[in-house]
This record gives structure tokens, sequence and C-alpha cells, in this order.
């Protein structure tokens, strides 16, 4: 948990140029106090102790303003900047290095049971306000644009605006670069010499 920890308060001050040291962020970050409330809620829950798990998951939003259930899945390196008015539903799975603006919603669409939340991949931006519902998934390295509603699959490092969200930069193809025999290098682009 302390290393998780450490990791966390360094993404802040890595991405939050008004922190200024980590005790600083340890002590007067919401989103650094509702992190380590989910961690120890979502280790009631998976002990099936619901009713302490709901319980200190609460308290925290009372505390931070920032609501998550204690089922959801969060990876390291969360970073939910100001926080006020977030929502993480129950069946929600985030990745690592996220980063999260108030007001954001990642919840269902109705009262299906299951897998109801969306699934948000590695080192994603969520804008503030956006709502993302349902079971969707959200792919590596993409951004989700300030107030957008996301109801569909955004594929890794595409840009979705809008409401409902459309793709407005689709995922940028992977340049690498390769050597020959000869020594000379080249670039390939989508399986194509350039």
């Amino acid at each position: 948990m302390f290393k998780n920890l450490n990791y966390d308060l360094q993404r802040v001050l890595d991405n939050d140029p008004a922190a200024r040291n980590k005790l600083e962020v340890l002590i007067l970050y919401p989103s650094v106090h509702a992190l380590i409330s989910h961690r120890i809620a979502h280790w009631f829950y998976k002990h099936k102790m619901f009713f302490i798990a709901r319980l200190t998951s609460q308290l925290s939003r009372h505390f931070t303003g920032i609501e998550i259930h204690p089922g959801a899945k969060i990876g390291k390196g969360l970073f939910i900047d100001h926080g006020m008015g977030v929502v993480i539903g129950e069946t929600a799975e985030i990745g690592d290095n996220v980063t999260i603006y108030h007001g954001v919603t990642l919840g269902g669409t109705g009262k299906e049971k299951g897998k109801r939340h969306p699934t948000v991949g590695n080192n994603v931006l969520i804008g503030c306000g956006a709502k993302v519902l349902g079971n969707i998934k959200i792919g590596d390295n993409s951004n989700i644009g300030a107030n957008s509603v996301v109801l569909k699959d955004i594929p890794a490092g595409a840009t979705a605006v809008g409401i409902p969200a459309k793709i407005i930069q689709k995922p940028s193809a992977e340049i690498i670069e390769i050597e020959d025999y000869r020594g000379k290098k080249n670039k390939i682009y989508n399986n194509m010499t350039i």
C-alpha cells in the first residue's frame, strides 16, 4: 500500500504544477485521501465485508466529494484533479496513470446486472464533466473531451468529444525504425516502408 501511495504522490507532483511537495499533496489533496480510503474499502469489499466497505466509501465521499464504489478496480497512479463530483461505479475498472478531472462519472446506463460500468485503459485523460457510461472500453492513451457523453468503445490512442462522443482524432499509427542488413535505417509505418 505504501509503495502505491508513494507512486500516487509522485504522479500528482508530476502532473499538477500547483503541487509543491509530497507532504503537501498527502495532507491537502482530496484525490489522495479518496484513493487511500478506496484501497481500504476495496480490501473490505474483496473480503465480503460489504457494510464496512460501503461505510468507508461513504465517509470518504463526505470528506472529499469523490464517490468511488468499493468494488471498483483501480490501478496505480490515478490522479483526480480537483475531484469534486467524481463518481466511479461498482464494476468500473481503471488502468494505470489515468487522469480524471472534476465532475466525471464512470457510470452505468440502467439497472442491468453484472459488468455495467466502463473499463478505462492505461494513460487515459478524461476531461471535466465527462460522462462515460455502460460496459464500454476506453483504450490506452486515449483522451475524452470535457463534457462529452461516451456511450461506445473508444480505441487506443483516439480522442473523442461531444454528445454523444465522436472520435475526432483517430489513433496514431505506430512508426518504428529498423536497420537493414547494410546498416541503413528504414522507417516502417503501418507495415509500409517510408
